[in-house]
């Protein structure tokens, strides 16, 4: 369909947030709804998200240690409630137990890092057979496996960040092939080769794509902090795969913002650039702004964009793959060019810039 100018989705699923901690969390956790992300429990209007596990200087690798940073999420967000599925860091720390009482506490997952790929990672993996144990009561007790899919590169490699993504697809391959029982989750592919080995495993793999990914390539990147991220944007061709891969998901894909709020100072300062873009103010409103852009490039046509897709896509394949739903089952309307991105977002001395300052997108109302 031809995107309308007026467009109801249900409420969005989003299966990659990062909210930090402290004061940068007092800024950025109050955005979740604005970026049409909700789910319904009893007696409580609550929002959804996968909340990642790489806080500094330590990362989330207990029961204890999720559930205590759920609460200073909560707290961070002061009205606004907000139903948080935890992930742990996959770590040495973590063992068979501490997957069983993961489980017990209803922490939705276990991410991996592999170390030092990206922002906090430096206690990531260096080998995944040392978890063999822990994969295999993941499997036992049903608790997901959320891939950063990235090699890292190393003095004598002639790994990248360009080809870093496509390096580690054969330990995604590997690790469906060993735990076929263990639901695992590539997240934010940026390749088109990531995007064909999803579809090429078995039903308990799924893949996440950012809202970012579907608007930027590497030209975009190089010259341009605020848009620097792990993994970095692509080749164009990719992000046609990606897009491709949004209009025809069929469940295998899902959106996953990982948004990933710096300060400016960390973007734009005399040391590296820290990887990470802000997205969740505006998730679904990117959305429909990147298919409106990618239909006017030609990379879609407009009967490739159903309705279908996009509730798939924004809410009911996300849930269904980690087995939630949104039992109030609230909507938002969108409008086109209703709205202009915030410049900034600032609290406590911190200024964190959101992907496309300034520029016009949708207007988003929940019904």
């Amino acid at each position: 369909m031809p995107l309308p100018d007026t467009v109801e989705l249900p409420a969005g699923f989003d299966a990659h947030v990062h909210l930090r901690d402290g004061d940068m969390c007092k800024i950025v956790a109050p955005t979740v709804r604005q970026g049409g992300v909700n789910q319904m429990a009893p007696s409580l209007t609550l929002l959804l998200a996968l909340i990642m596990p790489n806080l500094a200087p330590t990362p989330v690798t207990t029961v204890k240690m999720a559930l205590d940073y759920s609460a200073r999420i909560k707290q961070a967000l002061g009205k606004d409630e907000v139903d948080l599925l935890m992930t742990l860091y996959l770590h040495p720390d973590v063992t068979p137990e501490t997957v069983r009482e993961a489980k017990k506490a209803g922490v939705a997952a276990v991410k991996s890092y592999p170390a030092g790929v990206t922002t906090n990672s430096s206690a990531g993996v260096v080998d995944y057979d040392a978890f063999h144990e822990v994969f295999k009561t993941m499997e036992e007790v049903d608790l997901i496996l959320c891939l950063h899919g990235e090699c890292p590169s190393h003095a004598g490699s002639d790994i990248t960040t360009l080809n870093a993504e496509s390096k580690f697809l054969p330990t995604l391959k590997a690790l469906h092939a060993k735990y076929p029982k263990l639901r695992i989750i590539l997240e934010h592919c940026t390749t088109a080769e990531a995007v064909e080995a999803v579809k090429a495993c078995g039903p308990n793999v799924s893949g996440t794509i950012t809202c970012h990914h579907l608007f930027i390539t590497i030209d975009d990147v190089v010259g341009d902090a605020l848009n620097f991220c792990k993994p970095v944007a692509k080749l164009p061709a990719d992000r046609k795969a990606l897009l491709n891969a949004v209009a025809h998901s069929n469940g295998k894909f899902f959106l996953g913002t990982d948004s990933a709020p710096h300060p400016i100072t960390s973007k734009t300062g005399p040391s590296k650039a820290a990887a990470g873009v802000f997205t969740q103010p505006y998730a679904v409103q990117y959305l429909l702004a990147a298919l409106d852009d990618a239909v006017a490039r030609g990379e879609l046509r407009d009967e490739e964009i159903t309705q279908e897709g996009l509730e798939g896509f924004v809410s009911g394949y996300g849930r269904k793959f980690y087995g939630t739903e949104d039992v109030r089952k609230e909507r938002v309307r969108l409008t086109r060019g209703g709205a202009v991105v915030d410049q900034m977002f600032e609290g406590a001395g911190i200024q964190v810039v959101p992907f496309r300052a300034g520029k016009e997108t949708w207007s988003l109302q929940w019904m």
